[in-house]
């Protein structure tokens, strides 16, 4: 593994990065380097999630880290937020998903939906990692059709009874509060459940072959009373966790490319020390068109995400330009970890490579926050103003 991982910049993109932009990438490669790749197989194997590390994520401001200083975070522009999730994902998909839903999933629609008195309370404690939340959209039978679920809000005296399901829901098993989203008269709302909320259970998902350094579980709402302070006061509708999905989409484009340079610099080096036929493998012609190959797609990967970030800065991005960065490079970062694999041979499969590990995990993250089939007809929807899916539900 790459405990003294350098970068992968072919095309000299550092020259367009600020030095803050920088020194955040930096500290996290440090932290990864230093405190992720030492542990991080041991808690693949065992199927767990390295929550030792918590507090120092915290203390290194990757929770929340482009809100204001006022609810905790560090006011960071979204291509430092972009390399800082990149940093994350080559240490592990399950480590930037972590994160991710800590900030793009629940802080940021407590700080763009919820009132003053949501944020005041939630958002410094969860900067904090005091506080750990879940994102409840994902339902049994509902998953790309979010818009046909079947939880349901129902109002009562000083708030709302919640009944309904939910499942593959990271971080739901250790955390304080979800962000669930139910029908009220039919109309989506969002509201935060808490931990000690009466019929509020997590049981956490057993048996993944994926992302299993993650925790996921699912969400049972059984009669659960949820006080109106607690609903989400400015949004209704798909918008609401949409908006919240487009969030954790851009944060996944950048952080496959993580996984991505991890396994095209192992496989670069395994190939140059790797002797057949008197010379290392790295010598044959078809091992550098697969380097190649994969040093290009990253190479176009990194520049879509460059100017993603910062047409997210400039407030001139569309949810179809992130959904194209998504589709595009979850595809070939899991074609470049079964290159590597390929390069490693037997090795591969072994743990002692991160290489099969980040193959699995990308399985899960091509298909979640939107699979690649529906990012397809989301921008073909978008170029013919026809979609393909239903004629009476929008993709944004």
């Amino acid at each position: 593994m790459s405990a003294n991982f350098k970068g992968v910049d072919y095309f000299n993109i550092d020259a367009l990065l600020s030095e803050e932009e920088k020194m955040i990438r930096e500290t996290t490669r440090d932290f990864v380097n230093k405190e992720v790749i030492p542990i991080i197989e041991h808690h693949n194997q065992a199927m767990t999630f390295p929550k030792e590390l918590i507090p120092q994520m915290a203390e290194l401001g990757f929770f929340g880290p482009t809100l204001p200083a006022e609810y905790g975070g560090l006011g960071m522009n979204n291509v430092a937020y972009g390399l800082m999730m990149a940093e994350l994902e080559r240490g592990d998909s399950g480590l930037r998903s972590f994160a991710s839903v800590q900030s793009g999933l629940v802080m940021y629609p407590i700080y763009t939906y919820g009132s003053e008195e949501q944020k005041k309370r939630w958002l410094p404690a969860m900067a904090k990692g005091e506080k750990i939340g879940c994102f409840g959209l994902t339902e049994p039978d509902y998953g790309s059709n979010p818009g046909g679920m079947i939880t349901t809000a129902k109002k009562s005296d000083g708030g709302y009874i919640l009944n309904g399901a939910k499942m593959w829901i990271t971080n739901s098993p250790i955390s304080d509060v979800a962000v669930v989203w139910a029908k009220l008269d039919g109309v989506v709302n969002g509201f935060l459940v808490e931990r000690d909320f009466k019929g509020f259970s997590t049981p956490e998902m057993k048996g993944k072959l994926s992302l299993r350094a993650s925790i996921t579980g699912e969400i049972i709402l059984q009669d659960v009373f949820v006080p109106e302070e607690n609903r989400l006061p400015n949004v209704t509708g798909l918008k609401g966790p949409l908006s919240c999905l487009n969030q954790a989409r851009y944060g996944i484009a950048w952080g496959v490319l993580g996984a991505a340079m991890e396994c095209y610099v192992t496989a670069l080096e395994y190939s140059l020390s790797r002797i057949q036929f008197d010379r290392p493998i790295a010598a044959f012609q078809i091992t550098q068109e697969k380097l190649v190959w994969m040093l290009n797609e990253i190479t176009k990967g990194q520049l879509m995400c460059y100017k993603l970030g910062r047409m997210k800065d400039e407030g001139t991005l569309k949810h179809t330009h992130v959904s194209m960065a998504k589709r595009n490079n979850c595809e070939f970062a899991l074609t470049v970890c079964r290159m590597a694999r390929e390069i490693l041979g037997a090795n591969g499969i072994l743990d002692e490579y991160p290489v099969m590990r980040h193959a699995n995990n990308l399985e899960s993250v091509k298909t979640y926050e939107g699979t690649h089939e529906m990012h397809t007809l989301i921008i073909g929807e978008d170029i013919t103003g026809i979609p393909a899916f239903r004629a009476d539900e929008k993709s944004n």
